[in-house]
């Protein structure tokens, strides 16, 4: 039986917020190849005692594309562990091109992102009616860089939530960026290494951000939500008052 490589999204780090499909997965594996540095061990323990297991911070793009072909093409059931959520910043992509191109079928498995279990943990609704009901999720242009379309001071001229990755070692320049669009006060969640066992989460105001930042020493696995949400407010969702009617239920 062919078997398709299997990308999974391990989610922001607590095992237990794989989703169910994903763990299976996991379970299931003959051979797990993940980054050793950014997935938490508890996940990549789940994988039974016969898999092998191949850890790639050390690895390139071009020593890890033939393990995956090597190991699907000998029977395998292959999956190419990620942190985080499949659909952004995970580096799927290029991948997926190559299996593609070496006609190997592939599975995608999403996982639950680091903004999402960040605001969970903040017991918070990024979209507050009145208030804010958009989330971007962006980053800092850093080495990688984004369109011109992207830049961050475009991205902050919302004043939506801004969700911002891998911008952690940009920070002053980050900090003076969305100074020019959310008030000084606007409450920023500094969330570090999210759900894992040394998590550490800090409410500050924007003209704190940087300094916190630097305080902690923080140059990697951090995330920024520029929320005004983070506020809170009493502003009812129109979705459960009693005079918006709709398909289940009748305006009373």
């Amino acid at each position: 039986m062919t078997h398709p490589v299997c990308f999974v999204g391990g989610g922001p780090g607590a095992a237990d917020l794989l989703t169910l499909r994903a763990a299976e997965r996991i379970r299931q594996a003959d051979v797990l190849i993940w980054t050793d540095s950014l997935v938490c061990p508890q996940i990549t323990a789940l994988a039974p005692d016969h898999c092998e297991r191949i850890r790639t911070s050390t690895l390139t793009l071009e020593e890890v594309i033939p393990l995956l072909i090597d190991r699907q093409r000998q029977g395998a059931k292959v999956v190419r562990l990620h942190d985080g959520d499949t659909a952004f910043y995970s580096a799927i992509n290029e991948q997926i091109c190559a299996l593609n191109d070496a006609d190997i079928p592939v599975e995608v498995v999403p996982g639950v992102s680091a903004y999402q279990a960040a605001a969970a943990g903040l017991s918070s609704e990024l979209t507050i009616p009145g208030v804010v009901q958009t989330i971007v999720l962006g980053r800092a242009g850093g080495r990688t860089g984004v369109p011109p379309s992207e830049e961050l001071d475009r991205l902050a001229g919302l004043g939506a939530s801004l969700c911002l990755y891998l911008s952690a070692r940009h920070i002053d320049d980050v900090q003076a960026t969305l100074q020019r669009h959310y008030p000084d006060d606007t409450p920023v969640a500094i969330a570090y290494r999210v759900s894992w066992p040394d998590e550490w989460m800090s409410v500050v105001p924007l003209a704190q951000m940087a300094a916190a930042s630097k305080e902690r020493q923080l140059i990697r696995t951090t995330l920024y939500i520029i929320s005004p949400a983070l506020n809170g407010g009493q502003q009812r969702s129109r979705l459960y008052s009693p005079d918006h009617d709709h398909l289940f239920r009748q305006r009373h």
